[in-house]
């Protein structure tokens, strides 16, 4: 009789601390956690031998860490500051990098060095927007952008609000995709972050260094700006966001990049904002829902600030703000949760 039995599998935390020791090298080596994201990567400080290094644990049945790597090495060799990689194991998953510190941009940016930052991030913008895209590189499509927009429907209005749109509503929502996917679509593409803000760039003597590239495409040039200025946990007054913007412009036609005029500019910078706060919204919601991640909801409000400045402009999006107005805030004042929500008052 066989009397073997099956050694159980080690824990991700074991099978990343030993990983961690043999490739550093120090078998004493510690690791305490330094920050995750809204996906399912988390990052790890060691403890013992100086410097510290981050380990990157991507678990390769939920986030393959090679669009990662691929993409950073792209961006390494456009000049872009990206974390240095000091050893790397495709298969488990397990990357470690060098330590930048505990802060990125979002805790050290304020009011009187945000100029001088900001001048830093768009000199590393404008590099990545630089980069070569190869054939076989994703593009922000029209199928991409369609998924994108529907997070807002399926997610906020849907799961979170429980509102079925009727005949009429779901007209006004195509009319609407329509419109912000046929203008994505129209503008000048380039290497495209997709999420480059405050919170993904890195305080660095040559910086600052860029983050989270990984799902990166060939795509509208004013959507990387957008996310910039635009941020998803920092907000700026308007005056200052427009001179930012007109700044990067000026900067993108020095350098060569496809940037339209700067009236044209302002316009795509709106547009593509739209999409990408819809978007936004729809993602909170996901990873309160979905997820269990509730406090990125409590930025919820910003978005609603961001398209209540621009959606009145444009009459194309009429009927937006008509949907927003007629379905979406009377049930966020049935639910008592207007406030926490959107940041608007109930009436």
């Amino acid at each position: 009789m066989d009397h073997t039995t099956d050694t159980p599998a080690p824990s991700r935390d074991a099978q990343r601390l030993a990983w961690a020791r043999n490739a550093s090298g120090d078998a004493s080596l510690g690791l305490a956690r330094a920050s995750t994201d809204a996906g399912f990567r988390s990052y790890w400080r060691t403890l013992g031998a100086e410097p510290s290094r981050i380990v990157m644990d991507s678990p390769p049945d939920k986030e393959d860490v090679r669009p990662w790597l691929r993409i950073r090495a792209m961006l390494e060799s456009a000049g872009v500051r990206v974390p240095q990689l000091l050893a790397e194991d495709d298969d488990n998953g397990f990357l470690l990098l060098e330590d930048l510190g505990p802060d990125t941009y979002l805790h050290v940016l304020h009011a009187d060095n945000a100029d001088a930052l900001f001048d830093d991030a768009v000199t590393q913008l404008l590099r990545v927007q630089s980069v070569p895209v190869p054939d076989d590189f994703p593009a922000y499509d029209e199928a991409l952008l369609l998924r994108e927009l529907r997070l807002f429907d399926e997610w906020f209005l849907g799961k979170h609000l429980a509102i079925v749109l009727d005949y009429s509503d779901l007209e006004i929502r195509e009319r609407v995709h329509r419109v912000l996917i046929d203008a994505a679509l129209a503008q000048p593409r380039v290497f495209v972050h997709r999420d480059f803000m405050p919170r993904n760039l890195m305080p660095a003597n040559d910086g600052p260094a860029v983050l989270d590239f990984q799902d990166a495409v060939l795509g509208p040039i004013a959507y990387d700006p957008t996310c910039l200025f635009k941020d998803a946990f920092l907000s700026w007054p308007q005056d200052r966001i427009d001179a930012w913007l007109d700044r990067y412009h000026a900067r993108a036609a020095d350098a060569g990049l496809p940037v339209p005029s700067l009236e044209q500019f302002r316009r795509d910078v709106d547009w593509i904002g739209v999409h990408r706060h819809l978007k936004v919204i729809g993602i909170f919601a996901r990873l309160h829902h979905r997820d269990g991640k509730s406090h990125y909801l409590d930025d919820a409000p910003r978005f609603f600030g961001y398209l209540g400045h621009v959606l009145p402009k444009y009459p194309e999006f009429a009927p937006l703000v008509d949907l927003i107005e007629r379905r979406v805030k009377p049930t966020l004042r049935e639910y008592g949760h207007w406030t926490t929500v959107t940041g608007d008052t109930p009436a």
